[in-house]
């Protein structure tokens, strides 16, 4: 009886252990926007306590966090990666300095925004469908993800943790679970938020968010992985109830199901961090890892009393490290292309762009490539997938995405306490075939400034891209009726210019940042002046004509956050310019000189440019910017001191400096420069400090016989400054604030403005 009563102890005790041992667990990773990062504090602690994870199942950024993990990355690095300001970055949709290419980038004019119009569809199609640029995103997935997939044959099951994914398929309203195939893609797909991050097709159909139908997919980890024990992770946003005056809330109560996350609690725990932040803010990364890791300790005790079976974290890091082979993506060479969503010969254009000469290419040669092509306003997007030959281990990239809509409208406006206030509006067409071609035409409308500006432009992709460019500008200043107001300080003199010139330039990259060009033009300039601050009605004006040819060579740099008020990176531009034309001189009544010329030969000269402007970071929220300025010119002098003056290069660090005629701040050679302190108080506003100097190597003087000379070198020097609260909102900035001119009587005055102060390019600058 005794032997009977021991066997049978022995029986269930082994039965007890084979249950413990074979334990399985499984987390679940709800959506939840940024709240989500809570979800590496929560793995973390369940890693630090030897708590077992032998699945997950995750929806958008659960699916994310959820798939770091499951391709060996540990809690530390998820954890470190979250709180880079890359990572930051890409979930704005904001390409890296590095890997920006400026040579594609539309000129800066004074657009709040631009509207991307195909004119065959209808209305509602034309309407923007997402809030960030996707390019970034897709490509770190790609980079991340791609290779672990592949090398697994894109078996989710073989992943160091067995992992799901759910998106959303809005046509047949239903959910999507990814149990295999790219990973990259199933994860995009999954974190496709409505109207923030554009959907995309995954084999035929149109995927969003996972949220939209299975915020915590529960069911997906007990239908497809059977664990013995569930713990979730919940940092789903409540629901409030819709609001009629609130289009997000209805929105959002028209497409997403509610979420049941009762079916947890009958075999697991479910762990509800803090997470109380806005869906997209992710700059509040620690707070919300450390909420994931202090709810989860808080339920270590409970977890370990339900699961006996503990992992040794010795065996995990073993385990992990043997996988992590999986990862290593410096091997991989891509010796295909596959272009879908393009015609014949838009695919000629994007294959010319990446493989050049039908040559293999690097994972890291393809990164440059890709955000080059990515640039180009023609092309509206493209999804890289990176797919892998189990014979050769060579890989295809297949892409696919879209042609940009043919026309972008562009509106603008600049709004002033001062009479310079203007409408703007462009138009431009793409056309994308074996080259790019574009367009483009603008127009300005206002007392200060009237003037457009029109160019065709011809991208030829290789791999030295370059592009041809010819393009015509007029300009009309009238700085006479636009000085007038709150400016008592300065008696304004009537001065109007017209400026009429064609240009024709070439050119190509200079690595992503930069670019250098050569162009040449021919330019008609008019200038109507009185001689005399004294006038009257009755007066004429005199007009000096200038008409010359010009050829230059120039060199910019350009990492600015801004094309106005920037806080952050770098702008460099070097010109050398040589210039030769004909003056023609028709004297007014104010004119001490009556005698009428024409075709005076000004001899070429040579005109030297270097322009810096640099911000540097010191602590969090200030900044200090360096502006730089030298000009040499072997420039004679004009007909008279005015002719002369207006023709000199001038000195316009400041916006306000930009809407004056101001002839102090004009010389034929200068040195100049200034300082500019930024604090940043809060998100988006700017107190602004700026001060400059000029120092003209020879000032221009006007002579008792209204002729033009020069002083003694060095004999004067001119300040400027200003300080000024800046509200960068989404379609331009708003400034208040006090600008200086040191050679009034009355130096200081207000300025206000709503819009870019950014005009159509002189021709004499």
């Amino acid at each position: 009886m005794k032997l009977k009563t021991e066997i049978i102890l022995i029986f269930f005790f082994t039965l007890y252990t084979l249950f413990i041992k074979g334990q399985k667990v499984g987390l679940v990773l709800s959506g939840g926007g940024a709240s989500g990062i809570a979800h590496i504090g929560v793995i973390k602690a369940l890693e630090e306590n030897g708590i077992p994870i032998d699945y997950i199942t995750g929806t958008s950024i659960g699916g994310l966090i959820g798939a770091y993990y499951a391709i060996g990355y540990t809690p530390q690095q998820i954890e470190e990666l979250v709180k880079t300001n890359f990572f930051k970055s890409i979930t704005k949709g904001e390409v890296s300095v590095k890997y920006e290419y400026m040579v594609k980038e539309r000129e800066t004019f004074a657009s709040w925004y631009t509207f991307k119009i195909n004119p065959n569809d209808p209305y509602l199609k034309n309407l923007p469908t997402n809030a960030i640029n996707s390019i970034p995103i897709d490509y770190y997935l790609m980079e991340t993800f791609s290779g672990v997939s592949n090398n697994v044959n894109n078996s989710f099951d073989s992943l160091l943790v067995p992992y799901r994914c759910v998106a959303s398929d809005v046509e047949s309203k239903k959910s999507v679970i990814f149990k295999r195939g790219d990973l990259s893609s199933a994860i995009r797909s999954s974190m496709s938020y409505p109207f923030y991050l554009r959907p995309i097709y995954v084999e035929g159909k149109l995927l969003f968010d996972g949220g939209l139908y299975n915020n915590f997919p529960v069911n997906v980890m007990q239908n497809d992985f059977k664990p013995d024990y569930i713990i979730g992770s919940n940092v789903s946003e409540k629901t409030q109830s819709p609001d009629d005056d609130d289009l997000y809330l209805q929105l959002r109560h028209l497409l997403m199901n509610q979420t049941n996350f009762n079916p947890i609690i009958e075999n697991g725990l479910l762990i509800e961090p803090w997470s109380n932040v806005s869906i997209f803010n992710f700059d509040d990364a620690q707070r919300l890892i450390d909420s994931g890791y202090y709810a989860t300790l808080r339920n270590i005790p409970t977890l370990k009393k339900q699961l006996q079976r503990q992992v040794n974290t010795t065996d995990l890091q073993i385990k992990r490290k043997q996988f992590n082979c999986y990862k290593n993506t410096d091997s991989t060479i891509f010796n295909n292309v596959q272009i879908t969503g393009f015609n014949n010969k838009q695919t000629k254009f994007i294959t010319n762009s990446l493989f050049f000469k039908q040559q293999p290419f690097t994972l890291k040669q393809l990164k440059k490539r890709y955000f080059k092509l990515a640039s180009d306003d023609k092309i509206r997007n493209v999804f890289p997938i990176a797919l892998k030959d189990s014979i050769t281990n060579k890989y295809t990239l297949k892409l696919i995405g879209k042609k940009e809509k043919p026309f972008y409208i562009d509106a603008g406006a600049i709004l002033s306490n001062r009479p310079i206030s203007e409408a703007f509006a462009a138009l431009q067409y793409n056309y994308l075939g074996k080259i790019g071609f574009s367009a483009y035409a603008n127009g300005y409308i206002g007392k200060l400034y009237s003037g457009t500006f029109a160019k065709l432009r011809f991208d030829f992709p290789s791999k030295l891209p370059f592009f041809i460019e010819p393009s015509f500008t007029f300009s009309r200043w009238d700085y006479y009726t636009s000085s007038v107001l709150f400016y008592d300080f300065l008696k304004p003199a009537y001065l109007v210019q017209e400026d009429k010139f064609g240009e024709l330039k070439i050119g190509i990259p200079v690595g992503n940042i930069s670019q250098f060009n050569l162009a040449g033009g021919f330019t008609e300039w008019r200038n109507q002046y009185y001689q005399k601050d004294n006038f009257t009605k009755l007066d004429t004006t005199d007009n000096t004509y200038f008409d010359y040819w010009y050829a230059q060579a120039n060199y910019q740099l350009n990492t600015l956050n801004r094309k106005m008020y920037a806080t952050e990176g770098m702008y460099l531009n070097f010109r050398a310019r040589a210039l030769e034309g004909k003056e023609t001189h028709i004297p007014g009544s104010t004119s001490s000189d009556t005698t009428k010329f024409e075709n005076k030969i000004h001899p070429a000269w040579l005109q030297l440019k270097f322009t810096i402007d640099n911000y540097i970071k010191t602590f969090k929220g200030f900044k200090i910017g360096i502006f730089g300025e030298a000009v040499y010119s072997t420039q004679t002098f004009f007909s008279n001191y005015q002719a002369t003056i207006l023709s000199a290069p001038a000195f316009n660090p400041t916006p306000e400096s930009q809407t004056f005629f101001i002839e102090a701040f004009r010389a034929h050679n200068y040195l100049a420069g200034g300082l500019k302190a930024i604090a940043t108080p809060i998100k988006s506003l700017d107190i602004r400090l700026e001060a400059y100097f000029f120092q003209p190597v020879a000032s221009i003087i006007k002579a008792s016989n209204d002729k033009a000379s020069y002083s003694a070198p060095f004999l004067y020097y001119h300040v400027s400054g200003m300080a000024a609260a800046v509200y960068n909102t989404a379609i331009g900035p708003i400034s208040v604030g006090v600008n200086y001119y040191d050679q009034y009587k009355n130096p200081f005055s207000f300025f206000f403005h709503f819009g870019y102060i950014i005009f159509n390019r002189k021709s004499i600058d």
